[in-house]
């Protein structure tokens, strides 16, 4: 083989080998969604049944059933892999759903104050100093608390504050976006103000906001492990890492399993969705730099 067919190839290698770490937190975020989606289908488990002849198992010990304990049982002898399983589908759903609704109301209240200026603007200034005077974990304790026990009362508790970020991302977009060419072109061609907004200046805001997303992600996610851990907010036949580490927590040395292993799956979550959204943060942040 000539040097010349060789020097790509070796190149080729070199970037794959830089590029294989970034590619890590995809595969385990792909990983936890399968788990998510599959696992609950294939585990078979009862958040109220209690098996108490198989209580505090080490894990790989067998139960009285005839089957496994993979990853050991908790004091009521419930299986922690099937409360790990079924509490990654329960954080995902809450973390999408709630970033799902911080975007919708952040990015529609941020891209509208951003574009009109104005007594929106400064409205939407004042709203977000407010909101931002207290803790969020404290504001979605007290809603969690009001109201009755649900996943619904949890999303709308951990989205009172995840929406401010999605509207200063979009609104200093749409500030910079307003006074460009193409968009003083279509004011003065007649186009409509919602015709602007969608065409000209919320495209420009998804890369922004899905990095934006991947963040808060990761923050959803633990927020609603504490809530869980401190026993708002789910129902009782709900499972979550949370309320797993909890009950856990006296037995951490006699019974590490319980807490630690829970609590293993919720950092790995935490971690690559964090070093997700400084990538996505970094590449976009390049592009627009660029433009």
């Amino acid at each position: 083989m000539s040097q010349a067919a060789v020097l790509p190839q070796q190149v080729a290698t070199r970037r794959w080998r830089r590029g294989a770490p970034a590619r890590v937190p995809y595969v385990v975020i792909a990983l936890y969604a399968l788990v998510a989606l599959i696992g609950p289908l294939v585990i078979d488990y009862d958040p109220v049944h209690t098996p108490l002849t198989d209580r505090l198992l080490a894990p790989g010990s067998q139960l009285s059933s005839g089957g496994v304990a993979w990853l050991g049982t908790d004091a009521l002898g419930r299986d922690i892999l099937a409360q790990v399983v079924y509490g990654a589908r329960t954080s995902l759903t809450i973390g999408l759903a709630t970033v799902l609704v911080a975007c919708l109301v952040g990015v529609t209240i941020g891209v509208v104050a951003g574009y009109a200026r104005g007594w929106l603007d400064a409205v939407l200034a004042r709203i977000t100093d407010v909101l931002q005077a207290f803790p969020a974990i404290l504001l979605a304790i007290v809603i969690a608390g009001v109201f009755a026990r649900s996943v619904p009362v949890v999303v709308l508790s951990l989205s009172v504050t995840a929406w401010i970020s999605f509207a200063r991302v979009t609104r200093g977009v749409a500030l910079s976006l307003r006074e460009r060419a193409w968009v003083d072109a279509a004011r003065v061609m007649g186009v409509p103000v919602r015709s602007i907004i969608v065409r000209h200046v919320l495209p420009f805001t998804v890369g922004p906001v899905v990095a934006l997303a991947t963040l808060e992600f990761a923050l959803v996610v633990l927020a609603e492990a504490g809530l869980s851990f401190l026993g708002i907010g789910l129902p009782t036949g709900a499972v979550s890492w949370g309320q797993t580490i909890a009950n856990g927590q006296q037995y951490l040395e006699t019974a590490w399993w319980i807490s630690t292993l829970p609590g293993i799956a919720l950092s790995l979550l935490i971690i690559n969705m964090g070093i997700l959204g400084d990538q996505l943060t970094a590449r976009y942040g390049q592009r627009r730099t660029r433009s």
